[in-house]
């Protein structure tokens, strides 16, 4: 395989595996010091086509992983800016790797799916009408994925966002306060993955043989928990640890629209899924990251 170039992600563990020199990250936005000092790092604008091709060219990409997008809340706020961001930047990014013979990787999300979609399992072909121009995004880049000829790649995975970040603000907030307010029924059962078990993923259907494809698009899941469930395994680590519900009917409403468990069996006998992360483990990793030497440390 040829030098592989990332141009918008932000995973380390890609430059661990292809050499730190053979991944660009890019942004807008400049960069934090140890981003910026990790390895190659570029402006790039998913909009501005000339520009991507001139990165492609310059850089002899062969590998692009297009994570650029408005998540649900935010985009439901700017309809016209995710128009734009989600739907012409896909384009241009499929017209650049189409025009060089690129592989391409997309992350779908579990917001492609709507209220009349099988929420509990939900299977990789089925019904999708989603409520949010995040959601009709995503499977326009579905469609358009299964219509090209190139190999792209898709991964419905759940990405957090003001929705459901509380699966990550939780365990911050009970490190260091004790105590969390979710806006989110405590009832509220959506699919979850740990980052480590999702950048694996990625690399693992990426580099699978093309014969052993048989979608172009695929769910990949690990757990599926509620806030409370969640809370009840913080608590085992931080007895002190409160949880309340200041429940936002717009994100629930979204997030009641939402799949509950998906069903990734196809992944995993096409090209051999198989997470390492359940809730336990999650609850672990996250709060030594957040911080042991204070409650955590204390709990145990």
């Amino acid at each position: 395989m040829s030098s592989v170039y990332q141009l918008v992600c932000f995973d380390f563990p890609f430059r661990k595996r292809f050499g730190k020199d053979n991944v660009i990250l890019s942004d807008i936005r400049k960069p934090p010091e140890h981003v910026f000092l990790s390895g190659p790092f570029i402006y790039s604008d998913i909009l501005d086509y000339k520009n991507l091709r001139e990165i492609v060219v310059n850089n002899r990409v062969t590998w692009l992983f297009h994570y650029s997008a408005l998540l649900s809340a935010v985009g439901e706020a700017n309809v016209s800016l995710a128009r734009a961001v989600n739907i012409t930047g896909l384009h241009n990014v499929l017209d650049v790797a189409e025009e060089h013979g690129l592989r391409l990787f997309v992350p779908s999300t579990i917001g492609a799916f709507g209220p009349t979609s099988p929420r509990n399992p939900t299977p990789d072909l089925c019904i999708q009408r989603p409520r949010t121009i995040y959601g009709v995004s995503k499977v326009h880049a579905e469609l358009m994925g299964e219509e090209a000829h190139s190999p792209f790649c898709y991964e419905k995975t759940h990405r957090p966002d003001s929705l459901s970040d509380y699966a990550v603000q939780i365990f911050h907030d009970a490190v260091k306060h004790g105590r969390f307010e979710c806006n989110l029924e405590p009832s509220t059962r959506l699919p979850m993955m740990y980052i480590d078990d999702c950048l694996r993923a990625t690399l693992e259907v990426m580099e699978a043989p093309a014969e052993s494809l048989s979608m172009r698009t695929y769910n990949v899941n690990a757990m599926s928990f509620t806030p409370a469930e969640l809370a009840q395994e913080v608590l085992k680590h931080v007895p002190e640890f409160q949880i309340t519900y200041n429940v936002d009917p717009v994100r629930q409403a979204i997030a009641d629209s939402w799949p509950m468990n998906f069903d990734d069996s196809n992944a995993r006998k096409d090209w051999g899924w198989k997470h390492d992360f359940d809730l336990p483990e999650l609850v672990t990793t996250m709060l030594n990251f957040h911080g042991s030497e204070s409650r955590v440390a204390q709990a145990n």
